[in-house]
């Protein structure tokens, strides 16, 4: 497999035609792309000399969310709500530069995160935005828990965290 840089905006608009948890890029391109499930066609030499091969980087610390999960806190916790609120402050925690991505995670006409709770109320009538505990950030809360779990997947992958992580954090939600 190989790993090729993408501009930011590209790379969301790729993680927002998310359909479920653990969908690779692969698979939504294929999907977008309406392309067969595997091509084993080995693309011209002049293509992959265009490609930008590096490895992933993986997200600074992660210590407070290895810690969550392993402490099982969120599968104690009753209200998916309390679940998702615990996973988002956590994930400010590890890394507060890399959670300011979340402000790039939108759906088709709403604001999921922001710092100004009045822009997400701007985003729809019913957002019921709440503060993130111990961030400077805002959320909606007013999405189902699959829409939930797609924001906290779309926000992991893009602090750099590995797909089982992820995977485990989702499933928790």
């Amino acid at each position: 497999m190989k790993t090729i840089e993408l501009d930011d905006d590209l790379y969301f608009y790729i993680a927002s035609q998310t359909r479920h948890i653990g969908e690779s890029a692969s698979d939504i391109l294929r999907r977008l792309l309406e392309q067969p499930a595997r091509i084993q066609a080995t693309p011209p030499a002049s293509v992959l000399a265009d490609v930008s091969c590096t490895e992933p980087q993986p997200a600074a610390g992660g210590e407070a969310l290895t810690r969550l999960l392993a402490s099982g806190a969120l599968q104690q916790e009753e209200k998916s709500i309390n679940r998702f609120m615990m996973l988002l402050s956590t994930l400010y925690r590890d890394d507060p530069a890399g959670f300011t991505q979340a402000t790039e995670i939108k759906g088709r006409k709403r604001v999921y995160f922001s710092q100004d709770p009045e822009a997400l109320r701007a985003s729809g009538s019913t957002t019921k935005p709440k503060p993130v505990p111990e961030t400077p950030f805002w959320v909606i809360t007013n999405t189902n828990t699959s829409r939930k779990q797609n924001m906290v997947a779309q926000l992991m992958a893009s602090m750099g965290y590995n797909e089982a992580l992820i995977a485990e954090a989702c499933a928790l939600v």
